[in-house]
C-alpha cells in the first residue's frame, strides 16, 4: 500500500517538529507548512492524502479559511483543525448546526494540546486505515 502523504500546517517550529516526527514514526511521509499561503502553494504543486492545520495562523481564523480553501479546491482532501482557542478563550465550535458546517469545513477540528493517540485515530479514521493493534 502507498504511503498516505500528509500536509502540516502549523506556525510554531516545535510543535510542527513534535508532530512531524510522530507521524513519521507512524509511517506517514509528512510536508511541513508554517502559514497557509505555503500550505496553498504546496497544494497546488503535490498530492495529499490529508490536511492537518492549526486554526489560528498568521490570523485567527486562518485555519477556518485554509479548510474552506482546500475543500473547495480538494473536496476529497479530509481537513482536521488543532484549536487551542477552546482552552484559551472559550470559545466552542461545532459542527453541529448546518449554519456551523456551511463556514466550518474541516472535517474534524481537536482540542490543542492534542493527544497524539487522539490525533492518529482521527488521521486513520478519515484515511480508513485500520489501527495495527485491530486484527
Amino acid at each position: 500500500m502507498a504511503q498516505h502523504t500528509i500536509l502540516l500546517v502549523e506556525k510554531d517550529a516545535d510543535a510542527r517538529a513534535d508532530l512531524n516526527k510522530l507521524l513519521s514514526a507512524n509511517g506517514f511521509a509528512v510536508t511541513e507548512a508554517e502559514n497557509a499561503a505555503e500550505a496553498e502553494e504546496l497544494a497546488a504543486k503535490g498530492k495529499f492524502n490529508l490536511v492537518i492545520s492549526d486554526l489560528m495562523l498568521e490570523n485567527a481564523d486562518g485555519g477556518f479559511t485554509l479548510s474552506y480553501h482546500f475543500k473547495r479546491d480538494y473536496p476529497a482532501v479530509p481537513v482536521i483543525l488543532l484549536s487551542r482557542a477552546i482552552n484559551e478563550m472559550d470559545i466552542v465550535f461545532s459542527r453541529e448546526s448546518q449554519s456551523e458546517r456551511n463556514w466550518i469545513k474541516a472535517d474534524a477540528l481537536l482540542n490543542q494540546p492534542v493527544r497524539f493517540e487522539q490525533l492518529l485515530a482521527t488521521v486513520q479514521k478519515l484515511l480508513h486505515i485500520m489501527p495495527k493493534h485491530a486484527h
